[in-house]
């Protein structure tokens, strides 16, 4: 689901710099409505509604999300400073995603009634759109040997590392090597089930039903998951979770604390983003 990745995106993105970060927050409206231009080609009076419909979830993300953003980064950083184990692993896990699910339903309601108005030539316009995406997608994770998708998997996942790490040691390296090698490949999978949210979404806006069910449907998104797409995430989430603790057992001082830096940059900025009583 295209939404539920973009408030990822934000969150990673605000660690980056406190000037250009809240600048882009400060002009979040701009790009959403971008965003949503190039899925829905909203004309007319449609851009106006767009408009309050943005303006209404970014007054409710700044005002309840961002505290609780920045309330989890600093739990976060004490955890990563006092040694984390599976159960702060776990607990990192939950938060993110519980976030993702208030704000999606929140983003959700807001743009319902919009959604409910669309022409059958923007949804067609949708349509395209995610097709096109589609094929970037099964271009980048889908296609090539195994051999390539494991340098690929391997790439992603020491970028992700070490951007909270910092560098990490050629044993590190390794362990990295080895969970590629373990985890399944289930970017097939995750592509059968894109097209599968895909086709109920363009579903649910034909029948104009946003303001009925998209809400729920939004925040479930495991919910119609295929079993073999089920069971290959719980299986890759497992082996990542192994992955992590033996990153966190073998960190160095200097590791440990670039990540706890980095989360008191998270916390700290989203606290600077939030409006003050």
């Amino acid at each position: 689901m295209k939404m539920k990745w973009f408030f990822i995106a934000l969150a990673l993105a605000l660690v980056q710099g406190c000037s250009p970060t809240r600048l882009a927050y400060d002009n979040a409206d701009l790009f959403l409505r971008w965003r949503a231009n190039h899925y829905f080609d909203f004309q007319g009076e449609q851009t106006g509604e767009l408009d309050r419909s943005l303006a209404a979830f970014l007054a409710w993300h700044r005002a309840r999300a961002l505290p609780q953003y920045a309330r989890l980064g600093d739990e976060a950083a004490a955890r990563v400073l006092r040694g984390a184990g599976r159960a702060d692993l776990e607990w990192s896990y939950d938060a993110v995603r519980a976030q993702i699910r208030e704000a999606l339903g929140v983003a959700a309601t807001n743009a319902a009634g919009l959604l409910d108005k669309l022409s059958a030539e923007q949804i067609s316009h949708l349509e395209a759109r995610l097709a096109e995406e589609n094929r970037k997608f099964a271009k980048e994770r889908v296609q090539g040997t195994m051999e390539e998708r494991h340098k690929r998997r391997v790439t992603r996942n020491l970028e992700r590392l070490e951007a909270w790490y910092g560098t990490l040691s050629e044993a590190q390296v390794e362990r990295v090597r080895r969970y590629s090698a373990r985890a399944p490949f289930s970017a097939d999978l995750r592509l059968q089930d894109r097209r599968r949210m895909q086709a109920e979404f363009v579903a649910m806006l034909r029948a104009r039903e946003a303001g009925r069910r998209l809400a729920a449907w939004a925040q479930d998104w495991e919910a119609r998951r295929a079993p073999a797409y089920l069971e290959a995430s719980r299986a890759t989430h497992a082996e990542y979770m192994e992955l992590l603790l033996d990153i966190e057992r073998t960190l160095s001082t200097d590791q440990r604390a670039h990540a706890a830096r980095r989360l008191k940059r998270y916390a700290t900025l989203f606290d600077s983003l939030a409006p003050r009583e």
